[in-house]
């Protein structure tokens, strides 16, 4: 079965025009800004109008090119005068009807012929929706709506049409076809739907009533060759077709009615109507132009669809006729008195401003093209607007604020909702076992006791102090050996001093025990906390193992005294100590409400007044939504001629639209005054009765109690868990101090190890000094014996001095040359080693009163630091030595005290195994240690017990063996080894 058909408008034709130069022409003169840089704008808007003219009649893509050039073309009137004035284009349109063309250079010929032609499209959109489906049938009813606002508009805002199209009568012939179409859609909708017959019987007749309009006012047109003749022969069969649809559904429902009569009546005007659609129908020519926007089918269709309505409403006729005049046996009465049928609309015109305020169609049109060009009058209107709009929001939130501060005020001076729980019964629930109490006992199930913590504790410490010890007894032994060797060898021990040497170390040594004894101090009160609480952790943790959190919690309520006539359970006694009755059981008075009933009404009053709240909260969220979306641009737009005289009556008919939202709000302050009033009376009754009251004064005692005992063990669970803190941070604290100690340890060795083989090296060499020293003696006594001998002998040469040379013996340093030694023979001189290094120009550097640091040895803090000071450095020339073998002489040389030469200072000896002593003092796999954690302590430790005894051998030194070669090269490498090159 095919659909009805339907009519839709023919589309207006239009030349092309060229929007880009007079609108630059525009901009350079009006606006003085450099036109170029809308050129993207201006052909956007060119090519807007290129797309529009090839617009589809029956597509959607067709519809939203008109829709937003319109669009546009509005945005554009607020900036550009497009008249013959002003911007001079000349538009030309062709008529939908008579296709005869006009010219003008008025924007509103522009815009009034797009409307057109967006009607148009709309009216075949709807034309064409296969209405079988609910989506065709709701696109069709709506878009023939939106055709007949769009012809109305174009009816109410151009009065001198300069087309055919454009006429009153025309535009008028079509809003009448449109809306009747529309009309006829709904019908349908209802049929299938299977609705009421009497709702069906109105909308026909409405439906019959706008296609008879529709046929009187297209006569003129279609007489004067407007309208093709078909949409007439049409109009007229869809006016008979719906007038006996109208009377057949309203005579099924008189005979429901029991009116049998009157239903014959009805369906015999039905036939009537009916039979006259379809000789209309059989006359409809079976060829149509294509000017009238049918399709071929239609006469068949019309044919078909009157034929089987004719016979539905002759079998009901004659059904109906039967069972009057077997049954009923009521006159039928005639047409003229049969009461008229009511009508019911459906269908109205879309006004333009509510379809352009659609989201869908704010989509279509998008942003303004020349949103850069904004005249001021409208975006000062919009400013005002919005000022007032705000202005309303914020008055009605500071009410809404207002209100609900009172209603708070008002319930937190009555104590409520909370003291309802006393008169309740509420402390039975309020009873069980507290969430967090029940989580700190399960904190502490599984934790051991702390003692083994502790004891760990100790045993670390003591092995720190233990290794610190040593360490110090070390040092001690190494420099009381050093003093001693001096004291022995005097001038010859060149060795430096080891209290100079040894200052980093102790001062570590003395900074690492000062942080051992304030954590002692710091374990001692972890201890104290220990054991002040031990007896509360083992309670909780044996609470927490075994489940019983609320065994332990009731016990500590009971200690606290708050049982208040509890049993067993933990329930109300039928009986309290005293010997009273339930509370909620008893009556104020013969007649009265009991308790429990008054407290239900406080209650009830509870529940209102914040439904009124979240309603008001509600309604004001609802009201700042809206006025944040209010939008009223196209308003503006659309009235921008009359913003001047008519603004502030425009602003106050927009924010009508609150209206509703502020009055909800009112009512509800209302209501909660009220309310307010009638709860503090209600309220202030109940409290008047003295078990209430005695009620509330054993409730705030339990509160009390309550909040002591959970306070207690709150304090407990903190210091478990301050206690688990601290004793993770004096692990990790001796953790790394033993690390720290331990590298001092092996620094410390390594020095001591290092000073005994340098002890080694220097005794060894005075010893050799000492050998050759005692054969130089006896090499001068024998040649002073030869001298002698040779001044007492009688021979005249060997008396006379020798000729082209001396024989005086070379004088040796530190040696007086001998007067007589122009007699002396010439005998080899003993052979005497050379200084390892001489001073030159000046008199010997005077040593250094700092002593040597360790460059790199780590410093606990700034107040070792503090006792180092800076030495002046100074140079050394080396001199050119022999072989290593050679000996050396120490009393050559006038006595100087031992002294560490100052840091970097370049030293070298040639011939002795040791680097320069300016070298950084590094033992050899040295590893700074890390500095203790925590700042030092101000307590300093002793030095070296001078006590300690001396070791067996020539200085403690006598049992290492003396340097070979390969020891002499290794210790090249050794920073520790050029110690014994300082004098």
């Amino acid at each position: 079965m095919l659909q009805p058909p339907m009519i839709s408008s023919p589309l207006k034709q239009t030349n092309e025009i060229d929007w880009v130069l007079p609108l630059k022409n525009y901009i350079r003169q009006t606006y003085g800004d450099d036109p170029e840089k809308y050129s993207e704008e201006c052909n956007t808007l060119n090519r807007l109008r290129q797309d529009m003219r090839g617009a589809g009649k029956d597509s959607t893509a067709g519809r939203d090119l008109l829709y937003r050039y319109y669009g546009q073309l509005e945005l554009l009137d607020l900036r550009f005068p497009v008249d013959e004035n002003h911007i001079k284009i000349s538009f030309t349109w062709f008529d939908a009807f008579t296709h005869k063309s006009t010219s003008q250079y008025s924007l509103a010929y522009e815009k009034a012929s797009v409307i057109f032609n967006i009607s148009a499209v709309l009216s075949c959109h709807a034309a064409f929706q296969n209405r079988f489906e609910d989506t065709g049938q709701k696109q069709a009813y709506h878009s023939f709506q939106a055709a007949a606002g769009m012809f109305t508009y174009i009816n109410e805002n151009f009065l001198h049409a300069p087309s055919t199209d454009l006429h009153r009568d025309t535009v008028q012939g079509l809003i009448s076809i449109m809306l009747a179409q529309a009309q006829e859609v709904f019908l349908e909708k209802q049929i299938a739907d299977a609705k009421k017959i009497g709702l069906l019987a109105k909308l026909a007749s409405q439906a019959a009533s706008l296609y008879s309009q529709a046929a009187e006012k297209m006569q003129g047109n279609v007489n004067q060759g407007v309208f093709d003749r078909l949409w007439l022969h049409l109009i007229q069969v869809k006016a008979n077709y719906t007038s006996s649809l109208a009377h057949y559904y309203q005579a099924l429902a008189d005979d429901d009615a029991n009116s049998h009569g009157v239903a014959i009546s009805r369906l015999q005007i039905a036939e009537t109507e009916g039979r006259d659609a379809a000789r209309i129908a059989n006359a409809f020519p079976s060829s149509v132009s294509e000017d009238s926007n049918l399709s071929s089918e239609t006469g068949s269709i019309l044919i078909d669809m009157t034929k089987r309505h004719v016979a539905n409403v002759q079998e009901k006729l004659a059904s109906f006729n039967k069972d009057n005049d077997f049954i009923y046996h009521q006159p039928i009465p005639a047409e003229a008195s049969l009461i008229p049928i009511p009508k019911l609309q459906a269908a109205k015109a879309i006004p333009v401003s509510d379809l352009y305020q659609g989201q869908d169609i704010q989509r279509i049109i998008g942003p303004d093209i020349f949103i850069r060009i904004v005249p001021m009058s409208v975006t000062e209107s919009a400013s005002l607007y919005d000022e007032e709009k705000a202005k309303l929001v914020r008055a009605e939130a500071e009410k809404v604020e207002t209100a609900d501060g009172e209603m708070a005020a008002s319930l937190d001076y009555l104590k409520l909702p909370g003291s309802l729980n006393v008169l309740k019964g509420g402390m039975d629930q309020e009873n069980i076992v507290d969430e967090d109490f029940r989580s700190w006992c399960e904190e502490l199930a599984g934790h051991e006791s702390f003692g083994r913590a502790f004891e760990q504790l100790q045993s670390d410490k003591a092995s720190i102090l233990s290794i610190l010890e040593q360490c110090t007894k070390q040092l001690d032994m190494e420099e009381s050996i050093c003093e001693k060797m001096r004291s022995k060898y005097g001038g010859d021990w060149s060795q430096q001093p080891s209290s100079r040497l040894t200052s980093t170390l102790r001062s570590d040594i003395r900074s690492y025990r000062g942080a051992v004894e304030e954590a002692s101090s710091s374990d001692s009160q972890l201890l104290h906390t220990s054991r002040q609480y031990e007896s509360d952790f083992d309670e909780m943790r044996s609470a927490g193992e075994s489940d019983e959190a609320d065994v332990l919690y009731q016990r500590a309520m009971l200690n606290t005294g708050a049982n208040r006539g509890k049993d067993k359970m933990g329930v109300n006694s039928p009986l309290t100590s005293n010997g009273e009755g339930n509370l909620l059981d008893d009556d104020f008075a013969e007649g009265g409400l009991s308790v429990m009933d008054q407290i239900n009404k406080v209650e009830d009053m509870l529940r209102k007044l914040d439904l009124i709240k979240r309603d008001r909260t509600q309604v004001l969220k609802d009201l700042k939504e809206k006025a944040r979306t209010d939008d009223v641009s196209n308003v503006l737009i659309l009235n921008k001629k009359s913003l001047g005289n008519h603004e502030s009556q425009l602003f106050q008919s927009e924010l009508e639209k609150y209206r509703p939202h502020q009055n909800r709000l009112l009512q509800a302050t209302h209501k909660q005054t009220a309310l307010m009033k009638e709860l503090t009376k209600t309220y202030g009754v109940l409290l008047q009765d003295k078990r209430v009251k005695a009620e509330q004064a054993k409730y705030e005692s339990y509160t009390r109690n309550r909040n002591a005992v959970l306070a207690r063990y709150k304090k407990v669970f903190q210091a478990f868990n301050d206690l688990i803190s601290g004793l993770m941070n004096a692990q990790s604290f001796y953790s790394e101090m033993k690390d720290t100690v331990e590298s001092l340890e092996k620094n410390v060795e390594t020095f001591v190890s290092n000073r005994r083989s340098e002890g080694a090296q220097l005794l060894h060499r005075i010893e050799q000094d000492k050998a050759s020293n005692a054969g130089s003696q006896a090499d001068r006594e024998r040649d002073r014996l030869q001298q002698l001998m040779e001044r007492m002998s009688v021979d005249p040469q060997s008396s006379s001095p020798t000729k082209g040379g001396s024989s005086r013996p070379a004088s040796r340093p530190g040696q007086p040359p001998e007067p007589h030694a122009s007699k002396s023979p010439p005998i080899s001189p003993p052979h005497y080693s050379k200084p390892a290094s001489s001073y030159s120009n000046g008199p010997p550097i005077q040593s250094p009163h700092a002593p040597a640091s360790y460059q790199n040895f780590p410093r606990p803090s700034s107040r070792t630091q503090a006792h180092q000071t800076p030495v002046p450095r100074e140079s050394y020339q080396s001199g050119n030595t022999s072989a290593s073998n050679e000996l050396y002489n120490p009393m050559a040389y006038p006595y100087q005290s031992p002294t560490s030469p100052p840091p970097g200072q370049p030293v070298h000896h040639p011939g002795h195994p040791y680097p320069p002593p300016g070298t950084q003092f590094m033992p050899q796999g040295y590893v700074p240690p890390p500095p203790p954690p925590g700042p030092p302590p101000n307590n300093q430790g002793s030095f070296g017990n001078p006590n300690y005894p001396y070791p067996s051998g020539p200085g403690g030194y006598a049992n290492q063996p003396p340097r070979t070669k390969a020891n002499a090269n290794q210790a090249q490498a050794d920073p520790w080894a050029g110690l014994n090159a300082w004098k």
